[in-house]
């Protein structure tokens, strides 16, 4: 039902015709230059802290004997509103302790903090005044969002703020969860629930000081528009003109991948989910949010803790990419972090107190791969810093920078800087003598000082088909520079005196080592680069005949978090349908499916198959794993490879959804084809 609280807003409303207080005011405009001015202190920080916190810490992630729920409780569990509502007695975290989550985030190096003002289950951590569901009605009564904002602003930490569109509390809020069926939508009226969240983050706005980013979510529901998101984008910068927004807050996000579709979106920067991207994306803010262990909120059960140094090489490897790193707390229903994520921020800040200059306020890396590490950059003047991060330490104690142009001035240790390092040029590659041993476990970090801005010739490209193959591969070597390419066959690097690349595709028709490198004359001018092509025999297809067109399938209904064995289960449904289809289901979440037939092979080749699944999957060709893509995960793309002849081969796809999205997409690449779906006229059943 509506909150007494809300009922007087729009009675204000309504009596005085004032539109500002529940309503949307004036849009604000700003150019290029404004977005790059409020983005600076973003760009800077690099890392933050994001906390998912509310009434779902009070289960604790596990309900009626099932273990692996957190802030999706209410509907993973599908737990009724009413039985849901009783957590807001509960709620009391008396050990709570503003400033020392705020000290906890600082000491471990980070520059912002994003909390959950509300999450789907409609609850705030804050006073509102238009809404009963809030934590002022339960017995903590403190105004934890409040508190936060006094102990950042003592400390020097920006205040950041996700609030979700998606709420399974609010009467007005549309599409019901499909589970609900006892709770009626009649009466409903989204437009009415929009005004009501924007009258919370008005509060949000206007009460609490400077906000530096709204992090919105849970904007896939067909319910919300892109106009809609447009609109939410300039109603809250009419109150905070220089605050940030991420992309979510409209309709351009493509999947967990959380980079913005081409187009007239809304959104200051790109959101990555449990997700780095392969390389740098210039000239493009996005910030790749990660959990410790499996899950957002709180789960006493989860022990699947990310190592220090995952975390610390994770941070590195987004900064090197031009990224920010938003690390998430799940805190318990006291108050009080987990101890695995204390002890992991404190590991954290120890190396940000060495090697904190090489993560804020850098660049993204000036080389696509580095086989030890990575690098980020910042430029002054005529001079450039790149901070080597090593990973791998060289076993002979000689790290190369290869492909660099720059004249290099020093080198020094993050951990000593006072010492200079030996620093030589060896033809293309810059060269420092390390000590023996690593100074750093996870990650030592060098300061390389060079003249002028990097100038970078990156070695040339090896591309085929694929790695794998049947009889011979066409192997191409290709460059973007004007430089000549010398190769090798047989694992050496190549020199001035090796085979120079005339430009027609290599035939290889055993298994073989390319190397391939770029000379300027007889002068290497960047570091090898290699690619080993394996010849592999194919799989004889099946003697089969009389098959029809399409699968086999068997729908089954279960709460599970990873694929069950469906041979122990019995089906709901049996039959045949054209392709991997999920027409069959009777509910929306908790099912699963399992596909069987045959796969027409049109040509002896390696075929490299790919699996799209939201939840988990797998893929078997003649009764073998080719690619696992198990788990609860959103939509996750995992490949694999086999060789296989000319006929029909045995298939089998498994499939479950848990909840929330849900998608299965089966594509494969092969001899002459190019990566697509495999299409229903390849696909057969007994």
């Amino acid at each position: 039902m509506f909150s007494q609280k809300l009922k007087a807003c729009f009675f204000i409303v309504l009596i005085v015709g004032l539109v500002t207080t529940c309503g949307s005011p004036q849009s604000t405009q700003s150019t290029s230059e404004d977005h790059d001015t409020r983005m600076e202190w973003w760009r800077e920080a690099r890392f933050g802290m994001f906390i998912h916190w509310g009434l779902y810490a009070i289960p604790a992630g596990e309900w009626k004997g099932t273990t692996n729920h957190a802030e999706w409780i209410r509907t993973t569990a599908q737990i009724p509103l009413e039985e849901y509502d009783q957590f807001l007695g509960q709620f009391n975290p008396v050990k709570f302790d503003a400033e020392a989550w705020v000290k906890m985030a600082k000491d471990a190096g980070m520059k912002y903090i994003t909390i959950t003002s509300k999450h789907h289950d409609g609850f705030a951590l804050y006073d509102s005044q238009v809404s009963d569901y809030d934590v002022m009605a339960s017995p903590f009564k403190r105004d934890i969002l409040k508190e936060l904002a006094e102990a950042c602003r003592k400390e020097g930490i920006k205040l950041c703020f996700y609030h979700s569109i998606m709420d399974w509390h609010h009467p007005d809020y549309l599409p019901r969860r499909n589970w609900e069926t006892n709770r009626s939508a009649e009466g409903a009226d989204f437009p009415r629930f929009v005004d009501y969240m924007k009258s919370q983050l008005k509060e949000l706005l206007t009460n609490y000081g400077d906000i530096g980013v709204l992090w919105f979510d849970g904007e896939w529901e067909d319910t919300w528009t892109h106009e809609e998101g447009l609109a939410l984008y300039d109603y809250v910068r009419s109150f905070q003109s220089d605050i940030i927004i991420n992309n979510r807050v409209d309709k351009g996000r493509q999947g967990m991948q959380g980079l913005t579709a081409e187009g007239d979106f809304a959104g200051d920067f790109g959101t990555p989910e449990q997700e780095i991207p392969d390389k740098g994306l210039p000239g493009i803010d996005w910030e790749s949010c990660m959990t410790m262990n499996d899950h957002w909120g709180y789960n006493k059960h989860d022990d699947n803790w990310k190592s220090t140094e995952d975390l610390i090489q994770k941070l590195a490897d987004i900064a090197s990419k031009g990224g920010n790193f938003l690390l998430n707390i799940g805190p318990k229903a006291d108050g009080t972090f987990p101890d695995e994520s204390v002890e992991r921020l404190k590991a954290i800040g120890n190396w940000m107190d060495v090697n904190g200059e090489s993560i804020y306020g850098t660049e993204a890396s000036p080389f696509e791969h580095l086989s030890w590490g990575r690098v980020t950059q910042k430029q002054s003047g005529n001079e450039t810093r790149l901070y080597l991060h090593v990973f791998d330490w060289p076993a002979d104690g000689k790290l190369r920078l290869s492909g660099i142009k720059n004249k290099g001035i020093r080198a020094r240790l993050l951990k000593n800087p006072e010492v200079n390092l030996v620093l030589e040029r060896h033809e293309d590659a810059l060269v420092i003598d390390l000590p023996m041993d690593s100074p750093d476990p996870y990650d030592a970090v060098i300061s390389l000082e060079i003249e002028g801005k990097p100038e970078v010739v990156e070695p040339p490209v090896i591309a085929a088909e694929d790695t794998r193959f049947v009889g011979a591969v066409e192997v191409e070597l290709t460059s973007e520079t004007t430089y000549s390419i010398r190769y090798t066959l047989d694992g050496t690097t190549p020199v001035a005196g090796s085979q120079l690349y005339a430009g027609s595709a290599l035939s290889i028709d055993q298994t073989t080592e390319v190397q391939a490198r770029l000379f300027d004359g007889n002068t290497p001018v960047s570091g090898p680069v290699s690619a080993n092509f394996i010849a592999v025999t194919t799989q004889a297809a099946k003697n089969v005949s009389n098959l029809k067109t399409g699968l086999n399938y068997r729908y089954f209904e279960g709460d599970w978090n990873q694929l069950p064995d469906f041979d122990k289960l019995k089906p709901r449904k049996t039959g045949n349908i054209s392709d991997f289809d999920f027409a069959p289901r009777t509910q929306e979440e908790h099912f699963g499916f399992e596909y069987t037939g045959y796969l027409n092979i049109p040509s002896d080749g390696s075929y490299r198959f790919y699996l799209s699944s939201d939840d988990g999957s797998r893929l078997y060709i003649n009764g073998e794993l080719v690619v696992d893509n198990d788990g609860l995960h959103g939509m996750v793309e995992k490949e694999g490879w086999v060789a296989l002849a000319k006929g029909h081969h045995s298939i089998k796809v498994t499939f479950f959804e848990k909840g929330g999205g849900d998608g299965l997409e089966v594509s494969w690449k092969g001899p002459g084809v190019g990566k697509v779906n495999v299409p229903a006229s390849a696909l057969f059943r007994k």
